[in-house]
């Protein structure tokens, strides 16, 4: 039997590395063709490397915990073809071509090394005996972040491990006064301001210490970067959805027979938001230093809590081109397979902006934190009967409404209070005029 190399695939455009969480198989095991053989984690999902095709794992080529790069071998394998297929056609086989990793150009690498400030150095190993993989020396060297600046930052990989999202995290609260200056006094030695610590926990006998597990760590990182780039203002808006409401109930009937789908809130909601986006493009967008980067793409984030009670957010890419169908299609199927961990990571990349349904679990409102690099996030509250005021032909009556509140989080770098006031008002406005004649 033929044996080719099993590579780490590409996992999307800015994913470089993963590390090797479990492998399911063991050396000199049968696997049938997309079985799955190793859990992977980047710093955006975990996900599945599925074996090529029916055959035996002949080798094991990479431990778990370790941190590889993509296009690198992690197994060998031998496959039950008849003929052997050229070495170049089954790497290809096994993973699309690898994108470039700045380590592996030495042009860029040299680069690296003359923007560095003179005298540093980033080693594999620190002194705490921390390994640094090749991305993040990488990012270290480009930064001007010497070792001992580097030994100071925390990691939230496992054993403290400095990951991508950690430096990266870094650099930018660094760029913004948020990180410690290094100081080069007259001996060459740099010297590191700590960086501020929380203050000490008192632990009793009766408390239970539970580690945070890898995304957890992950979403901490990234709500207090978030909390220190974006100064933080919430516009809130109340909206009579009653049409919307009353057509859901409806049609959500129709919808299943027809479509094979349930008809939820969700993409009515996101179906509002985009029309807003059309109407406040400025609301889509993300901050570069002193440049506002305006983007042409629709992409809606749509949190989702996962059964460990941690939180992923899927992306419908261009979400303005799908109709009700497609969307309610798109919102099942990412929603469904974010619950099973089955999201692809490019799945939860390239959003521009991003809603999160705080009404699932019983909140009126809320005031999200912007998911970066975005400028914008709503907050879908819950819906619920009240006594309002009616304006018709013949004056004002009380009656029986649906009404939710929504809750608009913005980055006031560049997003003043009439943009960000007047996005969420508009929003609401397509969700109370919604067209209780409307066809599937």
């Amino acid at each position: 039997m033929p044996e080719v190399e099993i590579l780490l695939p590409k996992m999307g455009e800015s994913v470089a590395e993963a590390t090797i969480i479990k492998w399911l198989v063991e050396e000199g095991q049968t696997v049938e063709a997309d079985e799955p053989i190793v859990e992977i984690a980047t710093d955006k999902v975990d996900s599945e490397v599925p074996a090529p095709e029916d055959g035996v794992i002949t080798k094991i080529l990479v431990g778990e915990d370790d941190v590889v790069q993509v296009g690198q071998p992690i197994a060998s394998f031998s496959s039950d073809s008849d003929s052997a297929p050229a070495p170049s056609a089954s790497a290809a086989a096994a993973a699309p071509t690898p994108e470039p990793v700045v380590e592996s150009v030495p042009e860029l690498e040299v680069v690296a090394q003359v923007s560095a400030p003179l005298g540093v150095t980033v080693e594999k190993s620190g002194p705490s005996g921390r390994f640094y993989s090749p991305l993040v020396r990488n990012i270290a060297k480009e930064e001007g972040i010497p070792m001992e600046e580097l030994e100071s930052i925390s990691g939230s990989g496992k054993d403290g491990r400095v990951n991508k999202s950690d430096i990266l995290a870094y650099v930018e609260s660094r760029q913004n006064g948020g990180a410690p200056a290094v100081a080069a006094p007259a001996n060459g030695q740099a010297k590191v301001k700590p960086a501020p610590t929380a203050p000490a926990v008192s632990v009793s006998g009766d408390d239970e210490i539970v580690e945070m597990d890898r995304m957890r760590k992950m979403i901490a990182d990234h709500m207090v970067m978030s909390v220190q780039t974006s100064p933080h203002v919430t516009s809130f808006v109340e909206a009579d959805v009653t049409n919307l409401v009353n057509w859901r109930n409806k049609m959500k009937g129709v919808f299943q027979n027809k479509e094979g789908e349930k008809l939820t809130f969700t993409p009515l909601f996101v179906e509002a938001v985009a029309k807003a986006i059309r109407d406040f493009p400025a609301v889509n967008a993300s901050v570069d230093g002193n440049n506002v980067i305006l983007k042409k793409s629709i992409n809606i984030g749509m949190a989702a809590a996962l059964p460990n009670g941690n939180l992923i957010v899927p992306v419908i890419k261009g979400a303005d081109q799908y109709n009700l169908v497609g969307l309610a299609k798109m919102v099942n199927d990412l929603a469904g397979r974010a619950r099973s961990n089955q999201l692809k990571p490019d799945e939860i990349q390239g959003g521009t902006y991003t809603v999160t349904n705080v009404g699932t679990f019983g909140n009126v409102m809320g005031t999200p934190i912007i998911n970066q690099p975005q400028v914008g996030i709503l907050a879908l509250g819950a819906i619920r009967k009240k006594p309002a005021v009616i304006e018709g032909p013949d004056g004002d009556s009380i009656g029986i409404r649906h009404m939710m509140f929504l809750s608009h989080s913005y980055d006031h770098r560049v997003v003043d209070g009439q943009l960000g006031g007047s996005f969420v008002r508009r929003v609401a406005d397509y969700l109370e005029n919604f067209d209780p004649n409307r066809e599937i």
